[in-house]
C-alpha cells in the first residue's frame, strides 16, 4: 500500500550551505517523524494565493502538516504596532500559510499544526497573538517543560497522555482565541499549548510546541505524527 501523502509547506531560508543560495526548506526532524509514522512527506512551494488555487493544490494530498517558522506579521491579526522582538516576517509566507490553514479546515483534510502553524490557525479564525511574552524569564525558547493535556480531546487520544514533556521554541502565544477553538493543553504559566476545533470537518489538532524535536525518543510526541498519518490514510 502506498504511503498517505502529507503536504508540508516550505519555509523560506535566506542561505543554506548545501545549496549555496536561498532555499525552501523543512526541518529534517519533522519530515523524518512523518516518515516514521508511515507517511510520505512532500514539501510544497508557498506560492501567492492570489495567483494559485490553494484548495485545489491541497486536494491531491491526504493530509497537511503546517510547521513552525518565523512570526506572523502583527497586522494579520489587527495589531497597529509591531514589537521589536518580531522576526522573520515574510508577507508571502504569511499569505500562503494562512490560506493553507483556512482551506484545510474548510475541506476537512487531516491537519496537524505546529508552533507557528497553531498561531496561523488561531489568526485565520479571528484570534490574536501576544507579540512577545516578556523576555528570557518568560519566553518558551530552548525549553522542555511539562504540558497538561485536557481529557477527552484528540490531543489526549493521540498522545495517550494527560501530561507530556514539550520541547518549545516560541516567544509569542495565543492572546484571544479564534472563533470555535478550544484549549486542549496549557503550560504551568497558563500559556496555551494546544488547540482544537470541536466542529471541524475533519481530524485537526494544533500544538504550540515542537513535537518533532523529541519524537525520535518520546512515543507521546511521535504519536502525534502517527495520528495525523492514520487519519490521512483513513480518508483516502
Amino acid at each position: 500500500m502506498t504511503r498517505p501523502l502529507i503536504a508540508v509547506p516550505a519555509r523560506f531560508s535566506a542561505t543554506t550551505s548545501a545549496l549555496r543560495y536561498a532555499a525552501e526548506v523543512n526541518a529534517r526532524a519533522l519530515v523524518e517523524a512523518v516518515w516514521r509514522a508511515g507517511g510520505e512527506p512532500a514539501t510544497i512551494h508557498p506560492a501567492d494565493p492570489a495567483d494559485t488555487d490553494v484548495a485545489a493544490r491541497l486536494a491531491r494530498f491526504d493530509g497537511v502538516l503546517l510547521p513552525g517558522g518565523g512570526d506572523l506579521a502583527p497586522h494579520r491579526y489587527g495589531a497597529a504596532d509591531t514589537h521589536d522582538s518580531v522576526y522573520d516576517v515574510d508577507d508571502l509566507q504569511d499569505a500562503f500559510d494562512l490560506e493553507v490553514a483556512r482551506r484545510a479546515l474548510e475541506s476537512g483534510i487531516p491537519l496537524l499544526a505546529v508552533c507557528r502553524g497553531l498561531q496561523a490557525v488561531n489568526v485565520v479564525l479571528g484570534g490574536t497573538l501576544e507579540q512577545d511574552m516578556g523576555g528570557p524569564d518568560r519566553e518558551h525558547r530552548h525549553v522542555v517543560h511539562p504540558v497538561a493535556v485536557e481529557r477527552g480531546t484528540l490531543l489526549e487520544r493521540a498522545t495517550g497522555a494527560q501530561k507530556v514533556e514539550a520541547s518549545c521554541y516560541h516567544h509569542q502565544r495565543v492572546e484571544r482565541l479564534g472563533s470555535g477553538l478550544t484549549v486542549t493543553a496549557r503550560a504551568a504559566d497558563g500559556t496555551v499549548e494546544g488547540l482544537e476545533l470541536p466542529d471541524a470537518e475533519g481530524w485537526f489538532t494544533a500544538v504550540q510546541w515542537h513535537p518533532e524535536d523529541t519524537a525520535h525518543e518520546d512515543p507521546a510526541q511521535q504519536a502525534l505524527f502517527d495520528a495525523l498519518v492514520r487519519a490521512a490514510g483513513e480518508g483516502r
